[in-house]
């Protein structure tokens, strides 16, 4: 058989479709979630079904001073995407507190007029919210798990399609999917480190270039008190060293 007999044969084939991101197989979502691409290979399928350009999704510590999400995974897989660090953002204190108390889905549009932002604007059930990043449509489906484990996942595009049984469809998805990847990091793993605010901006500013006499002057810290900051949030992030410590702070949302 040619290659494009295969690809047609594919094409056809029983359970299989084609979407935004390529063929996938209904069958195959009910299997077994056990690594990280075996989610976010679920979360495109979600996406798919509701017409979206990409997705994110985010864990949150409500232990914190301020709850903060941090990206687990996004459309940009292994990478983060500037939608997720918009999504993630430090001043998505209200969606975080949301997250944790609520399981209603929240939607937001940035497109008046387009037929996404009618289809979004006639869904029951779901809160209207400030939107997250600009030019697009989207939905943002509190999740649970065990041991107190919550956060959201978000899908977003210009080309959104949804309805009320397909909101409550995706949300219970949604649900499945964040308690699989719970799984896969069990107990405080799945937990963002318990980072008080001055250590935060100290690694804020150490992140744009400041020395820590520079960080004491500024934060009106001694050198001392400001070296302990840094060396205590690089041990909560498991880091090498403070640059390490940065760059985990950066991946998991905690800093920007």
């Amino acid at each position: 058989m040619t290659a494009a007999a295969e690809k047609a044969a594919d094409d056809l084939a029983p359970g299989g479709r084609r979407g935004l991101f390529g063929d996938v197989s209904l069958v195959a979502e009910q299997q077994r979630t056990t690594t990280l691409p075996d989610a976010v290979r679920r979360c495109r399928w979600i996406a798919i079904d509701m017409n979206a350009a990409g997705f994110t999704l985010l864990f949150a510590e409500s232990s914190l001073e301020r709850p903060l999400l941090a990206p687990c995974f996004d459309s940009d897989y292994p990478e983060v995407s500037a939608a997720t660090k918009l999504a993630a953002g430090p001043d998505r204190l209200m969606l975080a507190r949301h997250a944790r108390a609520s399981s209603v889905p929240c939607w937001w549009s940035d497109m008046p007029g387009s037929a996404s932002d009618a289809a979004l604007s006639a869904l029951r059930w779901a809160n209207r919210i400030e939107p997250l990043m600009p030019g697009a449509c989207g939905v943002a489906f509190p999740v649970h798990a065990d041991y107190g484990r919550y956060g959201l996942v978000v899908f977003f595009g210009p080309d959104i399609m949804l309805d009320s049984e397909g909101l409550f469809d995706a949300h219970a998805r949604c649900f499945s999917l964040f308690e699989a990847v719970a799984r896969m990091r069990p107990g405080d793993s799945a937990r963002v480190p318990s980072i008080s605010k001055r250590e935060l901006e100290c690694l804020k500013l150490t992140a744009n270039g400041y020395t820590s006499e520079e960080i004491a002057r500024l934060l009106s810290l001694s050198v001392h008190t400001a070296n302990q900051y840094l060396s205590n949030t690089t041990q909560k992030l498991d880091a090498v060293n403070r640059m390490h410590a940065v760059a985990k702070a950066l991946r998991m949302g905690l800093i920007d």
